[in-house]
């Protein structure tokens, strides 16, 4: 099983019942292709470095999770025939990476 964590931008003219409802689909998605989600994050509405499609800003979401095979390009494409993403990254963690994730998951419970 590979390490993932995949970041995502939607956009912010969306309401907050659309919003659920994408983060949801996909998530479902995953699990549906074998995934095993490891953390869910919603970092809310945040201002963006440069207009994205003449917007200012998007709310941010990360997935941490673990999965085989092609998963990862199956969400990416699913991404691209979705107009509610602006942006996506997809990363394969590594040992130092998932231990760093870890950290910042035990920060943000205890800052919760």
């Amino acid at each position: 099983m590979n390490h993932y964590e995949t970041v995502f931008i939607l956009n912010p003219v969306l309401s907050e019942d659309q919003i659920k409802e994408t983060v949801k689909k996909y998530e479902d998605f995953l699990v549906s292709k074998g995934a095993k989600m490891i953390s869910k994050e919603n970092w809310g509405l945040k201002k963006l470095a440069y207009p994205i499609q003449n917007k200012k800003s998007g709310f941010y979401h990360l997935f941490e999770y673990t999965v085989e095979g092609d998963t990862v390009h199956e969400l990416e494409t699913e991404f691209k025939r979705d107009e509610r993403f602006m942006r996506y990254l997809s990363v394969s963690l590594d040992k130092h990476a998932i231990a760093w994730a870890e950290k910042r998951r035990n920060r943000t419970k205890k800052s919760a």
